[in-house]
């Protein structure tokens, strides 16, 4: 395991709430002090679905609350396993291994934040967003993209954002009540929404900065949407770390089935995205993103 991973500990937690939204997605909020305490922005929990199924479910933390004792995650029921997880009712309890993984590490030179997140990868960039929201000197800007109906409240009239089109435009509204500028992005025809990428969001704001010596990018999502935010990155000339998700058995650095090719120095080397990650530097996973592509 890499030396510098957090504490992980192993809890058996009580499902406090389930949440459906469309698309079969769910929002479960289940009871972990210990991970509650320990869990930073990029990292996530490796969850039991069932106890009749022996393999556990990586889902990445979207909220945390030290002093209630509870963690949130969405997942999106696909196969066997999460079905099982949505059919459980509160007051079940699951066993709960986490927090796992090295998150996202903000640069304080950098205070102006754009933080994109793409499907179940909004949770990590939702738990940064509101880290950032209860500390001062932040600036952040979440860009949210989904093909399903988003699942969380909407705020109808999101605040206006510099760099952006001023018209009608929903965001998220836990963020906006935080202070917390949205704007949400889908090809599915989704009210409110800007009609394509989330990525092409982000280009244009990057396109409208007076100066992006202060920024930063901070994205989790597929991967055609994060290798788009490493070439935008790269374009611009802005640093982006990148939170990955990949399928994993054991989640704590022994298997190395969820292994990825990282360059660093020059070399091409195989890092476990459970406990190396699951956060890396954009161009080390993608070096060679934004080459060659017009500005």
């Amino acid at each position: 395991m890499n030396e510098n991973s957090p504490e992980i500990f192993l809890e058996d937690g009580k499902i406090l709430s389930q949440q459906c939204w469309p698309g079969s997605q769910y929002v479960l909020r289940i009871e972990a002090p210990s991970c509650a305490r320990h869990a930073r922005p990029g990292s996530f929990i490796h969850l039991q679905c069932d106890p009749e199924i022996p393999m556990r479910r990586p889902l990445s933390i979207m909220r945390s609350s030290p002093d209630e004792g509870w963690v949130e995650v969405l997942y999106k029921v696909m196969g066997p396993g999460l079905a099982a997880l949505a059919r459980t009712p509160a007051g079940s309890t699951r066993s709960v291994l986490g927090p796992i993984g090295n998150g996202f590490t903000p640069d304080p030179g950098r205070p102006t934040v754009l933080l994109v997140g793409g499907g179940v990868g909004i949770p990590p960039v939702v738990f940064l967003a509101e880290s950032m929201a209860r500390e001062p000197g932040w600036q952040p800007l979440a860009l949210l993209g989904s093909e399903l109906p988003f699942p969380f409240d909407l705020a109808p009239h999101a605040r206006p954002i510099p760099g952006l089109d001023q018209g009608p435009a929903a965001g998220m509204m836990t963020l906006e009540q935080l202070g917390v500028p949205s704007r949400l992005a889908s090809r599915a025809g989704l009210a409110g929404s800007h009609a394509g990428f989330v990525t092409e969001l982000a280009e244009k704001w990057l396109r409208n900065r007076p100066t992006r010596e202060d920024c930063a990018i901070y994205a989790c999502g597929p991967e055609p949407m994060l290798e788009a935010t490493a070439a935008l990155a790269a374009r611009h000339d802005v640093p982006a770390q990148l939170c990955l998700e990949e399928y994993m058995a054991c989640a704590v650095g022994g298997c190395a089935g969820c292994a990825v090719a990282v360059v660093e120095n020059g070399r091409t080397e195989m890092r476990r995205v459970c406990v190396d990650g699951p956060v890396f530097p954009a161009r080390a996973i993608y070096p060679g993103a934004g080459l060659g592509v017009p500005a």
